[in-house]
This record gives structure tokens, C-alpha cells and sequence, in this order.
């Protein structure tokens, strides 16, 4: 019995401290991986939203950029880093949908390893061209690639990456795919750099962050991927407008913790997700960039992801698209 006693003393303390450092969290910064460079949607999107969960938690977040891989390489960090929510991950659909369907191997089961927080944004796709290509819709823009094979590019932000797969469909349901060069750079914001610099001629990705350099004339707009009009854009067609009504394609952006971080370190994070985006200078910040923010719990989150990844799925298999090692 005596031995017994200081087992169940060290039990009780065990799971009492749980609940107690659940209601300590956090007592230092937070580190959350960006798995895309500075500038490209999902990093423009969390900056602005974690900077006011900062304030909110007395904690700030430290946003560690490791792109690459259209993603992969960050969320295998967060996805072997321990589960004691001081290690985020800014996940998206191509960590979470387009990375597992396109990739013959992956170093992360994006459902395992896994605890979904909150989501930050679900975005329309926007189809951008350079200046000097000599195309204002959609058709013109197919028809002047099927004039000159192979003398077109198209910019994505890598393998596997929202815009890759986003552009993967389009060449794929309008027979661009034999016609025109897939060059891949290292995230969204050098795409965009690219597209700006005229070494591409086409792009397909979230419209986040794309909205000012549209507005500046810098790129040129000729659709937009969701089911209505953007308010951001409300001169530019939808994919249906255009005469694609089968073009479906949407980014979203969202936070995920390591598998096994407490449910009451992820509600936390989550209503401070809910709350930061109520708050009016940050709807205002994400609006500039074209985005519209929205938030939902952990459980509602876990069967989004979880749809998503199955819809997207069956699209790769359907579009027989190619995977990638």
C-alpha cells in the first residue's frame, strides 16, 4: 500500500498539471511555420490574422518561412514537432488536399498527424496574364496558345501547390496541357514576381495578395474560379461567365497543431482565431489584399479538411493528373 500511494499521488498531479498548463498557455512566443516565401497568399493571410491572436494571447507569433514543395517541407516540421502548441502550422489545401493526391511519397499522413485549429480563409482562384500578352479573356487567352505551341508559360507556386493544381485543371479541361510549358517557382509571391517580369504568361492562384497588383495594373485579370463575382474584382467574369461552367477550383487557408496537442491549448487558439478576425483593422488589412476572412471550431475544421481531401482526390483521378515524386 505505501507503494501504491506515492503511484496514485504522482497520477493525480500528472493529471492535474494537464488543465494548469493548458490555463498558463502560452507563456512564451509561438512559433508557426509559413511553408510558403514571404509574399504569397497563405503567408499574407496568417501574418495579418496571427499578428492581432498575438495580442489577444500576450504571446507573439514568430512566422518561420520554409517554402518549398508546394508546401510539404513545412508541414512535415509542424507534423514531427512535439504537441505542446508552441509549433503551428499555416496549412492550406495544398498541404492538406493537393500535396497527398499528387505525391508518390509523403513524409506526413495529412490526417494523422494533424489537430485542425480554425479556418483563416477559403478564397477564389484568380486567372492572371502579363501585360504584353495579347489576350483579354479567357478564350483569347487559349486560342493564342493554340496558335503558337510551346511559346507560352504558366507559373505556379511548385509542385503540388494550390496554384499548381488550380492551373493543372485548367490546362487539363481546356487542351492546353500539350501546347503550353508548366514553369514551377518556390511559392505564390515569386510566381507573381514572375508573371510581373514577363517570364511567364499565364497564372491560376488565390486571389489573396494579387488584388493591389491587379489594381495596379501589373498583371491583368481575365476570371475568377468561384461561383460569383468578387467583390475585391467586380469587373471580372467568373470561370462560368467565361463559358467554363465546369471549372471549379477554391484555396483555403487554415491553422493546424501536431497530433496530440491538448483539445484545450487548440480551443484556445481557435477562439482567438474567432475573435481576431471580428476585429475591424484586421477585416480592413485582409481586405486590401482581396480576402475574406472566416473562422469555425476544431470539429468543424476536421470534417472540412477531411471533405476536401476526398474531392480532391477523386479530381486528380479523374483528370488523370500526373504525380510527382
Amino acid at each position: 500500500m505505501s507503494k501504491i500511494r506515492p503511484l496514485l499521488s504522482l497520477l493525480l498531479l500528472f493529471v492535474v498539471s494537464i488543465p494548469a498548463a493548458a490555463q498558463n498557455y502560452p507563456d512564451r512566443p509561438i512559433k508557426l511555420v509559413s511553408p510558403n516565401p514571404v509574399g504569397g497568399a497563405n503567408d499574407t493571410v496568417v501574418r495579418i490574422i496571427t499578428a492581432k491572436m498575438g495580442t489577444l494571447l500576450g504571446q507573439p507569433f514568430v512566422i518561420e518561412n520554409r517554402g518549398g514543395a508546394g508546401g510539404k517541407i513545412g508541414a512535415d516540421i509542424v507534423a514531427h514537432a512535439q504537441p505542446d502548441g508552441y509549433t503551428l502550422l499555416a496549412g492550406s489545401v495544398s498541404t492538406h488536399s493537393f500535396a497527398p493526391v499528387m505525391s508518390v511519397k509523403l513524409s506526413y499522413d495529412p490526417i494523422k498527424d494533424f489537430v485542425p485549429i480554425s479556418l483563416f480563409s477559403a478564397i477564389p482562384n484568380v486567372l492572371i496574364v502579363g501585360t504584353k500578352v495579347p489576350a483579354n479573356s479567357v478564350k483569347e487567352l487559349i486560342a493564342l496558345a493554340k496558335s503558337k505551341p510551346g511559346t507560352l508559360n504558366y507559373a505556379s507556386g511548385g509542385i503540388g501547390s494550390t496554384s499548381h493544381f488550380a492551373v493543372a485543371m485548367f490546362v487539363a479541361q481546356t487542351g492546353l496541357g500539350d501546347v503550353t510549358v508548366h514553369v514551377p517557382y518556390k511559392g505564390g509571391g515569386p510566381a507573381l514576381t514572375a508573371m510581373m517580369a514577363h517570364e511567364a504568361e499565364f497564372y491560376f492562384g488565390p486571389i489573396a495578395g494579387m488584388v493591389p497588383y491587379i489594381q495596379a495594373g501589373s498583371v491583368k485579370p481575365l476570371a475568377i474560379s468561384g461561383d460569383a463575382r468578387s467583390q475585391f474584382l467586380p469587373d471580372v467574369p467568373t470561370m462560368a461567365e467565361a463559358g467554363f461552367p465546369q471549372y471549379k477550383s477554391v484555396g483555403w487557408f487554415g491553422l493546424f497543431a501536431p497530433a496530440g496537442t491538448s483539445s484545450a491549448i487548440v480551443n484556445k487558439l481557435s477562439a482567438a482565431v474567432a475573435e481576431a478576425i471580428r476585429d475591424p483593422q484586421v477585416a480592413n488589412a485582409l481586405s486590401l489584399q482581396g480576402i475574406e476572412a472566416t473562422a469555425n471550431s476544431p470539429a468543424v475544421f476536421s470534417a472540412f479538411v477531411n471533405d476536401q481531401l476526398e474531392l480532391h482526390r477523386r479530381l486528380a483521378k479523374d483528370m488523370k493528373l500526373e504525380l510527382i515524386p
